[in-house]
C-alpha cells in the first residue's frame, strides 16, 4: 500500500449523539451496552455484522465456558453473561449448568435482541468503525461507515469491545501484539456446524479409543494421506440436545495471519473453509457416528483469539493468575485454563497450562482503563494483559464480565462527573452486585448457597 491518493476533506453528518457508545457486539459489547442501558443511559451498540453475540453467533461458537472455578461446579460468574445462559435455556434453544452453556446459534441471536429491546438499548448493524474522534485527550465519538456513507456518532463515553482494540488504537493508545517472544498471535479458527451425526455412537467411539481428542485418529488420517497436517486434536465438539444430530466443530487451525489486515482475514477465511470441508471428509471416513455427516453452515467471521492488547492502568500477568491474586478493584473472576493454541504448528502451545482444581482469579477494573485517553474504556480480549494471561482471560464469560463492568462504570462516571479512571470502585462493585455479578468470595458463597 505504498501508493496514496488525496481525498477531499469531508464534513460528516452526525448520525447520533448518545451517552454511551459501545463498539462491537460480542459478549463484551452486549454486556456493556445492556448494563449501561439498564442504568438509564442513552446507549447505542454498533456492530459490523447483522446480529448480537460476536463469536458466539456470527462466529458460530455455540458453547460458552467457564462459569465455574476450574474443575468444579462452584459458579464464580454471574451478571449478563450468565443471564444469557439462563434465558437461552428457558426458551428452549439450549441447555446450561453451573459451568457452561450449549445453544442453537440462531436462537441465541433472538434471545440477545429481545434482551436489548427490553431495556431500550439501541442497535445499529452493518456499521464499520473507522476512526476515533479525540479532542484535548478525550474521546468524544467515532467515525463509522454505514450504507448511507461515512458519518459520526458523538458520545460522552465510549466502550471499545472490538476485540482488536480498534477504537483505543485509533485514539492513540499504546498496545502489545502477540507473544512477547515471537510476536506471533494465536491461530485463527473458522467454526462450522455439521448435521447428520449419531452423537451417542460418536461418544461411544471416544470412550473406546480412550481419548476424547482422538489424536490417534487424526494421526492415522494424515499417515494415510487423507488429511493435511493442519490439526492434531479436537479443540471442541459443541452439542446440545435441542438439536441432537447437529455438532458445532472447533477444529480448523490457521497460522500466522493478522486480525488487523483485511487481506489476512480473507486468506484465513478461505483456508478455514477449505479445512472445514476436508474435515468433514475425514470425519465420514474415520469416526463412527459421522459417516453421514454434512455441512450445515460456516459462520460470518473467522474466530480470532488474539491481536492488540491495549496498555491499561494495570497489566494482568500470568503470574497474577498463577497466584490467584485478589484485587481491591475486582469486577469479577476468571477461571479458565491458560489456553494457548500453537502459534507455529497444529495442536496446543507449550505455554498452555492446566491449573489445579478450584482455580480462579480476580479481574481488576484497571485493565479496562487505557492510558492516555479519557472517556474511553476497553473490554474483552483487547484488555491490558500479557500474552499468557490472555490465554485464560479471552474466553466469553470473562469478556462478559469485563464488558458489564465497563458499561456500568461509564454510566457511574457520567453521574459523578468524573472520567472513567476516577470512578469510585466501591460504588462500581455495589452496582455490579445489584446486577447479579459475582465480585468477591462472599458473592461466590451467596451464588452457590
Amino acid at each position: 500500500m505504498s501508493r496514496t491518493i488525496d481525498v477531499p476533506a469531508a464534513r460528516l453528518p452526525v448520525l447520533d449523539e448518545v451517552d454511551v457508545l459501545v463498539v462491537g457486539a460480542g459478549p463484551a459489547g452486549v454486556s456493556a451496552a445492556l448494563a449501561a442501558a439498564r442504568m438509564g443511559a442513552r446507549t447505542l451498540l454498533i456492530e459490523q455484522f447483522n446480529c448480537l453475540g460476536g463469536i458466539a453467533t456470527a462466529g458460530g461458537h455455540g458453547h460458552i465456558v467457564l462459569y465455574s472455578s476450574w474443575g468444579t461446579s462452584e459458579r464464580v460468574v454471574g451478571g449478563i453473561i450468565w443471564e444469557m445462559a439462563e434465558r437461552v435455556t428457558k426458551v428452549g434453544y439450549g441447555v446450561h449448568n453451573n459451568s457452561s452453556t450449549d445453544f442453537e446459534i440462531e436462537g441465541m441471536k433472538l434471545v440477545l435482541e429481545r434482551m436489548a429491546g427490553e431495556c431500550n438499548c439501541r442497535l445499529l448493524y452493518h456499521a464499520f468503525f473507522l476512526d476515533t474522534l479525540v479532542e484535548d485527550g478525550q474521546a468524544i465519538g467515532a467515525v463509522v461507515a454505514v450504507k448511507d456513507g461515512r458519518c459520526a456518532i458523538l458520545a460522552k463515553r465510549i466502550v471499545d469491545c472490538t476485540g482488536d482494540g480498534d477504537v483505543a488504537a485509533r485514539a492513540g493508545c499504546g498496545f502489545d501484539y502477540g507473544d512477547e517472544e515471537t510476536g506471533l498471535c494465536q491461530p485463527m479458527t473458522l467454526m462450522f456446524m455439521i448435521g447428520g451425526v449419531d452423537w451417542e455412537r460418536v461418544q461411544a467411539f471416544r470412550r473406546e479409543v480412550g481419548d476424547n481428542n482422538l489424536e490417534s485418529v487424526w494421526k492415522k488420517a494424515q499417515a494415510d494421506g487423507f488429511m493435511r497436517p493442519f490439526q492434531t486434536r479436537i479443540m471442541g465438539w459443541w452439542w446440545t440436545p435441542t438439536r441432537p444430530d447437529w455438532v458445532g466443530v472447533n477444529f480448523t487451525h490457521i497460522l500466522k495471519v493478522s486480525a488487523l489486515k483485511a487481506g489476512d482475514l480473507t486468506q484465513a477465511t478461505l483456508e478455514g473453509r477449505r479445512q472445514a470441508y476436508e474435515t468433514i471428509a475425514v470425519y465420514r471416513k474415520y469416526v463412527p457416528g459421522m459417516e453421514n455427516c454434512y455441512m450445515l453452515s460456516t459462520p460470518n467471521t473467522v474466530g480470532i483469539r488474539e491481536s492488540r492488547r491495549i496498555h491499561g492502568e494495570y497489566r494482568l500477568t500470568k503470574g497474577d493468575l498463577m497466584a490467584e491474586k485478589e484485587f481491591e478493584d475486582s469486577v469479577g473472576y476468571g477461571s479458565f485454563f491458560i489456553d494457548i493454541h500453537n502459534t507455529t504448528g497444529p495442536g496446543m502451545d507449550r505455554k498452555t497450562h492446566y491449573p489445579p482444581k478450584g482455580f480462579k482469579y480476580q479481574i481488576p477494573y484497571r485493565i479496562l482503563v487505557p492510558k492516555g485517553v479519557e472517556n474511553l474504556l476497553v473490554a474483552g480480549r483487547c484488555a491490558s494483559t500479557d500474552h499468557e494471561a490472555l490465554g485464560s482471560l479471552r474466553v466469553m464469560p470473562q469478556c462478559g464480565i469485563m464488558g458489564q463492568a465497563a458499561g456500568a462504570a461509564s454510566v457511574l462516571s457520567l453521574k459523578a462527573g468524573v472520567p472513567p479512571r476516577g470512578v469510585d470502585v466501591k460504588a462500581l462493585q455495589g452496582v455490579l452486585r445489584e446486577q447479579a455479578c459475582i465480585v468477591d468470595a462472599a458473592d461466590i458463597r451467596k451464588a452457590n448457597a
